[in-house]
């Protein structure tokens, strides 16, 4: 593969500092090169080495691409009578899922994979490099096997997420079994993570630790959908079992502020759901002032947040959750990276550093500021993902070979 030299940065956000107040995170007047698919070099502008080809970003803003750790891609149908009721007043509850496993188990596996390919190729576009999705619109063997099949056709990590809700119709006490032996061991070949969703009208604390230790037991690591409606007692579930990550976390008291804070669990928000489910934000700020870890996904799935914009979720974050620009930026990047375990080695993401992924995406601004500063606006230009130019807008950033006028 080609080297690449990337020039004209008018701010370079690297995020290779300890935290996200780190001076290290942004810096300007800098250049970097691509080489096989990794940065091979991140200098100053002014004494760049030799590459066989040269873009000038022109004075755009460059930043590690978006790692989006939580959706829900692998689905069928439309719930979008659901969202009208729910602006309309409804209050959201786990049962809307049951619509979906419906439509899912109509849909056959290519059906299932060309439109989560639809949204991954949606994300892509708006700077999302990495992304997790997981099963959990099947909630029968065969279409939880169908769903993580197709997941790992169109996800770098896939979660499985049988334990989502008990089916209509089905024995509770059998669908446990069920998740917990006969679906996990299907599945297995093509998952990393197990996941629950602690919540009323779903799974008790209880049988959500009987998931996730199943899921221990199998290799599998812990994720937790906790605190979205009420203090399930998912945070707590997840700190005891040194989850990843605890996704929703709306509502808190100061125990659980103090549980994450503690330890190795991140926090992930997912401020698009907040918006469409009319729940009060997760409180951002107070979790970062106690000391918690925190990331910032999509949640995308087609019940309570249809979106595929990261750059969507930051600005929310920004405005309404009270996080400064490089808070977001750092939670929905090298933050994310933390909660689903690629912050490090050779496979590491959310980071611009040598060695790392050529994983980034310039913006048609100088700064990241501008994602909140022009919230709504399209502001992605170019996307390179593994080193490779995947996405350019109206052919605004021209691409030179070395030996090129």
């Amino acid at each position: 593969m080609a080297s690449e030299l990337i020039t004209g940065i008018a701010e370079l956000t690297t995020q290779a500092g300890d935290d996200s107040g780190s001076p290290a995170n942004r810096v300007t007047g800098a250049a970097l090169v691509v080489d096989d698919g990794r940065i091979a070099w991140i200098g100053d502008a002014s004494a760049v080495p030799d590459a066989d080809a040269r873009t000038d970003v022109g004075g755009r803003a460059v930043l590690p691409g978006w790692v989006d750790t939580h959706t829900h891609l692998v689905f069928a149908g439309d719930r979008s009578a659901e969202f009208g009721a729910r602006m309309a007043g409804e209050r959201y509850s786990a049962g809307g899922i049951a619509t979906t496993v419906a439509a899912t188990r109509e849909a056959s596996e290519q059906q299932l994979v060309d439109n989560a390919l639809r949204l991954r190729r949606e994300a892509l576009l708006q700077g999302t490099t990495f992304l997790e999705t997981k099963t959990g619109y099947g909630l029968d063997l065969d279409t939880e096997l169908r769903s993580a099949r197709a997941a790992a056709r169109v996800a770098d990590v896939v979660t499985y997420l049988g334990a989502h809700t008990v089916p209509p119709g089905a024995d509770r006490r059998n669908y446990l079994d069920l998740v917990t032996g006969a679906m996990l061991e299907a599945v297995g070949p093509y998952v990393s993570f197990i996941d629950v969703f602690c919540e009323e009208g779903a799974f008790t604390v209880d049988e959500s630790r009987e998931v996730l230790l199943a899921g221990r037991s199998a290799g599998l690591g812990l994720r937790v959908h906790g605190n979205q409606l009420g203090r399930s007692g998912g945070v707590a579930l997840a700190v005891e079992l040194g989850a990843a990550s605890v996704d929703h976390c709306n509502h808190l008291d100061d125990s659980d502020l103090d549980a994450l804070a503690s330890s190795g669990t991140v926090a992930t928000l997912l401020p698009a759901c907040d918006l469409s489910t009319r729940e009060p934000l997760a409180p951002a700020r107070r979790l970062l002032d106690a000391g918690a870890s925190i990331a910032i996904a999509t949640n995308c799935n087609p019940g309570s947040s249809y979106t595929t914009s990261m750059s969507y979720c930051v600005a929310t974050a920004v405005l309404q959750m009270r996080l400064g620009i490089a808070e977001a930026v750092w939670a929905a990047t090298r933050g994310a990276a933390l909660a689903i375990g690629v912050d490090g080695g050779t496979d590491a993401v959310g980071a611009l550093r040598i060695g790392g992924a050529a994983d980034f995406q310039v913006l048609n601004a100088p700064s990241v500021s501008h994602l909140a500063y022009r919230p709504g606006v399209p502001l992605t230009a170019a996307v390179w993902k593994g080193g490779t130019r995947v996405r350019a807008s109206d052919g605004a950033i021209p691409r030179s070979v070395s030996g090129e006028s």
